[in-house]
């Protein structure tokens, strides 16, 4: 059907510091493996591009506490904890954005301070669909940049899950999201963070 529109999969963050276990653990993180392998199998045998973006931090960066940031260490490039996690698909067709290596840059949104929007609009996407971890930071970020970008977006409730510092960071997240223009597809309650 050529009238289709270009789809792009983007895989936020599924890095080991942000699972279970992690210095920056997400409740269940681990839980959007599953869903978003299928989803990258599905994509790249449609010919559609996957992107997988990473927290690519350097050991010493204002983003970490201990230089007046707001986070604990986690995902220093080299590290085992910025891997990603060992069951994500590691398939090669897939294109890994490294973001957080800009001290300028937030580092939270897949775009920011990276050539994801311009490697897009190369392969022609117009529709992106956006899962991963967390709810409320580094997916909603990337959602509402991509919308930003004049992307098309479905947000994968499914297959992403909240950090939820105040209990209803997620809930507010998916709020957030949707009235920007992004399409919520599937659980929001697994995506707040509340199941």
């Amino acid at each position: 059907m050529a009238n289709e529109k270009k789809k792009a999969l983007i895989v936020v963050d599924v890095q080991n510091d942000f699972c279970p276990g992690g210095s920056l653990a997400v409740a269940n993180g681990d839980a959007v493996v599953p869903p978003l392998n299928k989803l990258i199998k599905e994509f790249l045998e449609h010919g559609e591009p996957v992107f997988k973006t990473r927290d690519w931090n350097p050991a010493q960066t204002k983003h970490f506490e201990a230089y007046g940031g707001t986070w604990p260490v986690h995902c220093v490039q080299e590290t085992r904890g910025a891997e990603f996690h060992p069951d994500l698909s590691d398939d090669p067709r897939v294109t890994t954005i490294s973001k957080g290596i800009d001290e300028n840059a937030a580092g939270y949104s897949g775009f920011d301070g990276t050539n994801l929007a311009q490697l897009l609009r190369e392969e022609d996407v117009e529709e992106v669909w956006i899962g991963g971890l967390a709810t409320d930071y580094c997916v909603k970020h990337t959602v509402l940049d991509a919308l930003r970008e004049g992307f098309e977006v479905k947000a994968l409730a499914d297959a992403m899950r909240a950090v939820n510092v105040s209990p209803d960071d997620g809930a507010k997240a998916i709020e957030e999201m949707r009235k920007a223009g992004a399409e919520i597809v599937g659980n929001e309650k697994k995506a707040a963070g509340m199941s």
